[in-house]
């Protein structure tokens, strides 16, 4: 899983390194934006938190990697929580004050007013639940905060695909941005909801191939 979900989230972060590469007056890689160069500190803030919450948190979902160093895990854990909250927190900045005022704003800024919003809700519920030492909740909740967050990912698959099909027409492209967040928290509740003998189906299969040999 940390291989598969890091590989989702290369794309956004090397788009967001050139960003940042293009903020820090280097060479211009990505298409300029005048909002961007004129308040950076919001879009740098974002990009760091973001690039953090998708590569550090990919692997706070692999249980092997859990047993194996659950030292890193927590204090991963309180950095992510951070992270995370920079991400959605910086997001609804950007959603509300670099509007656009096409069919992309009609669409999306609703869209991203109510996904910001979950995260930092997820985020605060899922540190309240390993509070509370209720590990299934925790790991319901910061599930579902991080299918949020990694939207980007999915949404190079949604829009290459949508583009394709059914054009780049400003409302199809936001159609197609806001599936991303449908399709992730569907996988997300898929994998929350499904029963626990069909994560841990092979951990108990190694012993038992160790014996026989």
């Amino acid at each position: 899983m940390p291989i598969a979900l890091v590989a989702l989230g290369t794309v956004p972060v090397i788009a967001g390194s050139l960003r940042l590469v293009e903020l820090s007056g280097g060479t211009e890689t990505m298409p300029s934006d005048a909002r961007y160069t004129a308040s950076p500190l919001p879009v740098v803030l974002h990009i760091v938190s973001a690039t953090v919450f998708a590569i550090v948190g990919a692997f706070q979902f692999s249980t092997g990697f859990r047993r194996r160093r659950p030292g890193w895990h927590r204090r991963a854990g309180r950095v992510l929580v951070i992270a995370g909250l920079v991400v959605a927190l910086s997001a609804l900045w950007l959603n509300q004050f670099y509007p656009r005022a096409d069919a992309t704003r009609e669409v999306l800024y609703p869209l991203r007013l109510a996904f910001g919003t979950a995260m930092v809700l997820t985020i605060i519920l899922g540190f309240a639940a390993i509070r509370r030492r209720d590990i299934a909740r925790h790991r319901a909740w910061l599930m579902r905060s991080y299918a949020i967050g990694l939207v980007a990912g999915t949404q190079v698959f949604t829009l290459g695909i949508g583009g394709r099909l059914f054009g780049n027409a400003d409302l199809t492209t936001a159609l197609w941005m806001g599936a991303a967040w449908v399709i992730n928290l569907a996988v997300a509740e898929w994998d929350i909801h499904r029963p626990l003998a069909h994560r841990t189906r092979r951990a108990p299969t190694a012993p038992r191939l160790a014996t026989s040999r």
